[in-house]
């Protein structure tokens, strides 16, 4: 007769066997949780959204063994206040964090400074890791080791080399051989095997595929070799200049998804993963062409065949991320999922997920979607919320509400750049209804979100309503 291995751990508390030997079952029904982000990855440069010529295998395993979320969002469309939004629940004004911390802000002390769920899930019994990017801080106080990780192999600042990078292992500075993936990956592996017998979170951050998106393997690179690479052109650009960008762009991700597959096959050789929650997202999205601009939230135009001035948005190209779970154990295969959902969220949903209390006197904001998993429903959510400070290379203050129908994109101490999209009607956001403001519809709109979003604003005591920024 076949016991399942959590009515074997219960019937051996009941013969009292040694509390030690009851603590180890009690860590194996426990789940385990590998979360893997990459950098500047958008939602449309994934296969399982229906981009056909790029190659991620495993990054469609995941929501194809589990879930895909159509609808996941970010509060803000750049790196550090993205990732400090991710792993505190809160949002970038409150963090003090609203823009990439260069080096400069770095060495003057900036950095994350609140609580974060890995911490949660460490005074909770569970073995911590952060392998990869880190980009919170380069001080002792705000090191990973600070700030809830048992384990850190990485990189405190923004980036390093995709190939032979200088990183830092075991508290020392080295500079390593090989594929910046690939060395992530293998150590990541050997956390896994290290852990294996105790609850374990594992925090995978890729550095790509931010830019240079090379050098990268040729086996990964040769998915796309002599492809012409199927991208929108908008009028100025150079079309040879943005497929060739985008086919380096896409190199980068398939190094990536290469890599995922092996950290899956170790999962299953370890016999981990029926009880291990995988997530795979972004730290925010991407354009790489898309409304003629370059990169990111901090974006510039392109055109001529030269970089212009920089063009702060908050275009879904720039906010929506992939986002796909896989938890054999709980999640059914081929799951999809339409709600609105944030990275704000992710801290009320690890310990919700976990089965972990959420810790008392910490503001959180967002909502605790995994009841979602277990098949049970969440209320709905009306609108999502965003904001973003460019100050490190221009001056930017934007703040954004989106709905299921609508985006608005509040523009302060600028003129005449508020954007008011339908996106029923224009998904693109090519069209700004706010030059059309003159029609009553659209001003009545416009004045609903904006209220709204005022609302928020003062509901976070954004400093951006303080008279010394108006």
């Amino acid at each position: 007769m076949k016991i399942h291995p959590y009515a074997f751990c219960s019937l051996l508390m009941l013969v009292f066997i040694p509390f030690s030997s009851v603590t180890l079952c009690k860590a194996a029904e426990r789940p385990n949780l590998v979360s893997i982000v990459t950098d500047d990855q958008g939602r449309w440069a994934m296969g399982l959204y229906g981009n056909k010529q790029i190659q991620t295998p495993h990054m469609d395993q995941i929501g194809r063994e589990g879930a895909v979320f159509m609808n996941a969002f970010v509060a803000t469309p750049v790196c550090s206040p993205s990732r400090a939004t991710f792993l505190s629940g809160r949002y970038p004004t409150e963090l003090k964090i609203t823009d990439y911390i260069s080096p400069d802000e770095a060495k003057s002390g900036l950095g994350l400074a609140t609580t974060t769920w890995p911490q949660v899930l460490q005074k909770n019994g569970y073995q911590t890791a952060l392998i990869g990017k880190w980009h919170l801080g380069e001080q002792n106080r705000f090191h990973p080791r600070q700030m809830g990780f048992d384990h850190f192999m990485g990189f405190l600042s923004g980036g390093t080399r995709p190939m032979d990078p200088t990183l830092e292992i075991n508290g020392e500075t080295k500079k390593r051989k090989g594929p910046l993936p690939d060395l992530l990956v293998d150590d990541a592996i050997q956390f896994l095997q290290q852990s294996k017998d105790k609850p374990f979170a594992l925090c995978l951050h890729f550095r790509a595929p931010h830019t240079p998106y090379g050098p990268v393997p040729e086996q990964d690179a040769a998915h796309y070799q002599g492809m012409d690479i199927d991208v929108p052109i908008t009028p100025g650009v150079i079309p040879e200049q943005i497929k060739k960008s985008n086919q380096d762009y896409y190199a980068s991700i398939s190094s990536v998804d290469r890599n995922i597959g092996r950290l899956l096959k170790e999962l299953d050789r370890l016999q981990l993963s029926d009880n291990t929650l995988v997530i795979f997202t972004s730290d925010h999205g991407y354009n790489n062409g898309r409304h003629g601009i370059s990169t990111k939230g901090n974006g510039h135009w392109l055109a001529g065949g030269v970089t212009g001035p920089k063009r702060p948005n908050m275009w879904d190209t720039s906010i929506r991320v992939p986002l796909v779970m896989r938890w054999p154990k709980v999640i059914e295969p081929g799951t999809q999922f339409d709600e609105m959902v944030s990275n704000v969220d992710m801290f009320k949903f690890v310990l919700g997920a976990l089965k972990i209390p959420e810790t008392e006197n910490l503001a959180l904001h967002g909502i605790d979607y995994s009841p979602l998993l277990f098949g049970k429903p969440v209320k709905s959510r009306t609108a999502l919320f965003g904001q973003y400070d460019l100050h490190n290379n221009g001056l930017a203050y934007m703040r954004m509400i989106r709905t299921p129908q609508f985006k608005f994109v509040k523009h302060y101490r600028a003129k005449r750049m508020d954007e008011l999209y339908d996106l029923e009607a224009d998904p693109g956001e090519t069209k700004n209804l706010i030059r059309r403001r003159t029609n009553a519809k659209w001003q009545k709109t416009a004045d609903s979100l904006e209220q709204q979003l005022i609302d928020w604003q003062k509901s976070i005591h954004d400093p951006i309503l303080e008279p010394a920024y108006q």
